[in-house]
């Protein structure tokens, strides 16, 4: 459940003025959360007790056609793994958020969310109301409240479970369990609607519906400076950085 007001946390991170925060949420294993936020924005997110499982959609918040795009956001960065340092691009070509801290290591940008035909085929029953959601129904509930809905559903980025690519063309799912507290940093290079699932990955094996809590807190921050090391590290970025700041001189 979230904190109201977000300043009430009572683990708010260190360095940070109770007044900045603006979310501080639990999401339940099988839970979802959603929440605007402002360009500058930073968002961690903490693997509580390592078996978290997070996928993510992003929407421009002033404009929802624009979102997150997976496919760009690994080619222009030529990488197939992100981390710190890497970023995710939208479907316009402007940074939509960069990576500016990562203790997990794992991530995945191939699979997609958990659907209620994977659920049902590992775990027996799927459904928004029953025990076992999936992270697409799950994501439906969350962009209905933007006045979105399924086709607005784009593939996702899911974090703290990662999937490994084989020579051969094989996907080896990386889900643990990993050390509980690991933590990703984010930033917001855009206003934002964030939408968060934390279901088992698509590719868990395990016979269980197996996922705990992850920690969502934000706070305000500054854009990116002028010479921020992921705004200058390539010609593709630097072009996608400058495409926002085109966006926002008005």
């Amino acid at each position: 459940m979230p904190t109201l007001p977000a300043s009430a946390a009572t683990d708010i991170p260190e360095g940070v003025s109770p007044d900045d925060m603006v979310w501080a949420e639990t999401i339940a294993a099988g839970g979802y959360a959603s929440k605007q936020i402002a360009r500058g924005t930073r968002l961690r997110l903490t693997d509580l007790a390592g078996d978290g499982c997070v996928s993510m959609l992003l929407f421009n918040a002033e404009r929802p056609v624009e979102r997150l795009n997976v496919a760009d956001t690994l080619k222009i960065q030529w990488n197939g793994y992100l981390g710190a340092g890497r970023f995710l691009l939208s479907d316009m070509g402007r940074v939509l958020m960069s990576i500016l801290e990562d203790e997990a290591g794992a991530h995945d940008a191939f699979c997609g969310p958990s659907t209620p035909w994977s659920i049902a085929a590992r775990y027996g029953q799927a459904g928004n109301y029953g025990p076992h959601p999936s992270s697409r129904e799950r994501f439906g509930l969350a962009v209905g409240k933007y006045g979105l809905g399924r086709k607005d559903i784009h593939p996702c980025i899911t974090w703290f479970k990662g999937a490994k690519v084989e020579a051969d063309g094989a996907i080896t799912p990386q889900v643990g369990p990993f050390a509980p507290g690991r933590s990703l940093l984010l930033r917001a290079e855009m206003d934002l609607i964030v939408v968060l699932a934390n279901t088992p990955h698509v590719l868990d094996p395990r016979p269980d519906y197996t996922v705990t809590p992850v920690r969502a807190q934000a706070w305000r921050g500054p854009v990116a400076a002028a010479d921020d090391a992921i705004r200058t590290g390539t010609p593709e970025g630097l072009r996608a950085f400058l495409n926002v700041e085109d966006y926002y001189a008005r």
